[in-house]
């Protein structure tokens, strides 16, 4: 029963405030431990693979067609890898594996983990502005990143693999589908989600740390872009389940 549960059996809502979104380019080598075996990563050059962190303030979410009044507000930090998954209609699908999920509340950490595996733990949030710098920082979790959101002409970050904003959109997300797999089954279950009003606007990085990165053995990930959206409408659809064949 809670397999079944957590398997998102309902489809979900939520307004997102917004999302920053900081993509990291690292060595495909490094990042294939860290995915199943049904699923490629999204690469590159044929020589980066990318894993993203995003921050989302998140209001309202609950099951679809449930009264706003309902819903749970909180704040999310995402870690996810860019991958791809064939399917057995023979469909290359975009999306993401997520690898850690943290909020700063405990209530969406019961109900994160009833639902989905997505592996919600609870932290400390603490986000300050001063002038036209905006910080997030956790001392729990460790990580610290500072933007400035007053630029409008914004370069991409130093040494970035992209050539231009246009090439980096590709992987600024949102992409259509989330995926976990269950091992022993050889099941991979498909989480759809679809948004409105998506327009990515660059932002410049002043400064971060992630010591998530430093537990994943990652030699210096290198930040590839950074987006931020805001006032968006989304949703996911209710978790789809197929097993795997090689």
């Amino acid at each position: 029963m809670l397999s079944f549960l957590k398997n998102h059996p309902f489809a979900v809502e939520a307004f997102f405030e917004s999302s920053l979104v900081m993509t990291f380019a690292v060595p495909k080598k490094q990042l294939e431990v860290l995915i199943p075996e049904c699923l490629q990563l999204d690469i590159f050059k044929n020589r980066w693979a990318f894993i993203a962190v995003a921050m989302v303030q998140t209001k309202k979410l609950r099951p679809k067609g449930f009264p706003p009044f309902t819903g749970n507000d909180f704040f999310l930090i995402g870690y996810r890898v860019f991958v791809r998954y064939i399917n057995k209609a023979g469909k290359n699908l975009r999306g993401l594996y997520i690898l850690k999920s943290e909020t700063d509340k405990k209530r969406m950490e019961l109900l994160g983990n009833t639902f989905t595996h997505y592996n919600y733990t609870t932290t400390d949030i603490k986000q300050t502005e001063t002038g036209n710098v905006k910080e997030i920082r956790s001392g729990k979790s460790n990580f610290l990143i500072k933007i400035d959101t007053s630029e409008r002409e914004v370069a991409l970050p130093a040494n970035s693999p992209f050539t231009d904003w246009k090439e980096a959109r590709r992987f600024a997300g949102p992409l259509p589908f989330t995926f976990t797999y269950d091992h022993i089954k050889k099941e991979v279950l498909m989480i759809e989600g679809v948004r409105q009003n998506w327009i990515p606007r660059p932002v410049r990085v002043v400064d971060y740390t992630f010591s998530f990165f430093d537990s994943l053995d990652l030699e210096k990930p290198v930040l590839a872009n950074a987006f931020i959206v805001e006032n968006i409408l989304y949703y996911w659809k209710k978790g789809k389940a197929e097993i795997w064949k090689k």
